[in-house]
């Protein structure tokens, strides 16, 4: 596949010169989203109130931190149709990143995890057809996603 496309991980490019520092020190989970996107923002919010441990940290995909990211995993910085989770030094994307997420989630949501199950070409149908629609269903800010003071220490940059 070429450099740039959106497959399900990639692992991080040898050159961490393109980071600045305190990305390449962040080991904890990292949650890229599409900071305009309603429906992304609304997952996020459910996302920091369900991680009790605080563990996962986020970024919009437009945010300087969130294009150096996309960068050093060498995945495309313009597209905004996956949000991406980086763990443990592999970027997953669409549904696969979102059942990455699972195990830093209450042990409620759990179950969930059988949709490992399912072929990864019909976990991405669905999650293709509710990218493409996202906007038209729910709905787009004009600016990203302007966290609480309280949420501040969970966004990088």
């Amino acid at each position: 596949m070429p450099a740039g496309s959106w497959h399900h991980k990639k692992q991080v490019r040898k050159d961490r010169g393109l980071l600045p520092a305190y990305l390449c020190a962040m080991s904890a989970p990292i949650v890229l989203f599409d900071g305009v996107c309603n429906f992304c923002n609304g997952w996020v919010n459910r996302l920091l109130r369900w991680d009790s441990r605080r563990v996962l940290r986020f970024a919009a995909l437009q945010s300087e931190a969130g294009q150096h990211l996309l960068e050093q995993y060498g995945l495309e910085k313009n597209s905004f149709s996956s949000f991406v989770l980086i763990d443990q030094g592999k970027a997953y994307l669409r549904s696969s990143a979102a059942l990455k997420l699972l195990p830093y989630l209450p042990a409620w949501v759990q179950p969930a995890r059988v949709l490992w199950l399912v072929p990864a070409f019909l976990r991405d149908g669905v999650y293709n057809l509710i990218a493409r629609n996202r906007y038209r269903l729910f709905g787009k800010k004009d600016a990203c996603m302007i966290p609480t003071v309280e949420q501040r220490s969970r966004f990088l940059g």
